[in-house]
């Protein structure tokens, strides 16, 4: 298992038992104690645990991560723009991954008909909805499904994206922000986010400009490995400057 696996698995422990104790931890993931208190003292580092005598106990105010239909009707308007000037980054009878996210699945369902492309992805929602498109050979990655994205994670996903070598990746993110930090609240799903980058010749980043100032607790990726991105007229023109300064274009649909 993963550090960060593991760490997002004593998160969800500590969250429904209300304690975890680092020797029982020791013992479930079959690793020394040592190294179940390096875990905790990152969770502690990030606010999402507080460390107590043998142990440590959720945070008080955790951060909640927005279901998949509430991030669906969330700047609904600005991802449909984003959607469609995502179009002209398709690659003619190439190949795309797409991450999972809510602008990335209005992307699969602005995808023209008469179009041919492979088409790679670890989210269920947008592989349903590619699934009888006649232009598209679709590859669904497997894995642990997440309940809040429906998104496959974890070891299985890790490995088959680094068996593959993609034209496009449009790519989601939770938290941007000027200084090139992209993030996610799950350690499980920034993993698979930074396995995607390494799996694509070029990185179209889909993101509305609400995302822009926040940070999560999962960082997978900076703007310098970002080729492009795709955002609205909501995002201001310095901040627009300073994304550039990565050496990230940036359009605002």
């Amino acid at each position: 298992m993963y550090a960060a696996e593991r760490q997002q698995e004593i998160l969800r422990l500590a969250r429904e038992g209300g304690r975890v104790d680092v020797l029982s931890l020791a013992e479930r993931f079959e690793v020394t104690a040592e190294t179940v208190r390096r875990d905790l003292k990152a969770l502690d580092r990030a606010g999402l645990v507080r460390r107590v005598h043998g142990g440590a106990i959720p945070a008080n105010g955790f951060e909640l991560e927005p279901d998949l239909s509430e991030r669906e009707s969330t700047a609904a308007d600005q991802k449909s723009r984003i959607a469609r000037a995502a179009l002209d980054e398709l690659p003619a009878d190439g190949s795309v991954i797409f991450d999972a996210g809510s602008t990335t699945g209005r992307l699969a369902g602005e995808l023209p008909l008469d179009l041919s492309l492979t088409v790679v992805t670890h989210a269920l929602p947008l592989a349903a909805r590619l699934a009888d498109h006649p232009g598209v050979d679709l590859h669904l990655v497997g894995g642990r499904v997440r309940h809040r994205t429906r998104a496959a994670v974890d070891a299985w996903a890790l490995r088959t994206y680094q068996e593959i070598n993609a034209d496009v990746l449009f790519l989601a993110t939770n938290g941007l922000t000027t200084s090139g930090v992209l993030s996610t609240p799950d350690l499980a799903e920034a993993a698979v986010k930074r396995a995607l980058i390494g799996a694509a010749r070029r990185v179209v980043l889909l993101a509305d400009s609400t995302k822009l100032g926040q940070e999560h607790f999962a960082r997978f990726g900076s703007l310098d490995q970002v080729d492009l991105l795709i955002t609205d007229s909501g995002l201001p023109a310095e901040d627009a400057r300073a994304i550039e300064a990565h050496g990230t274009e940036v359009v605002c649909a």
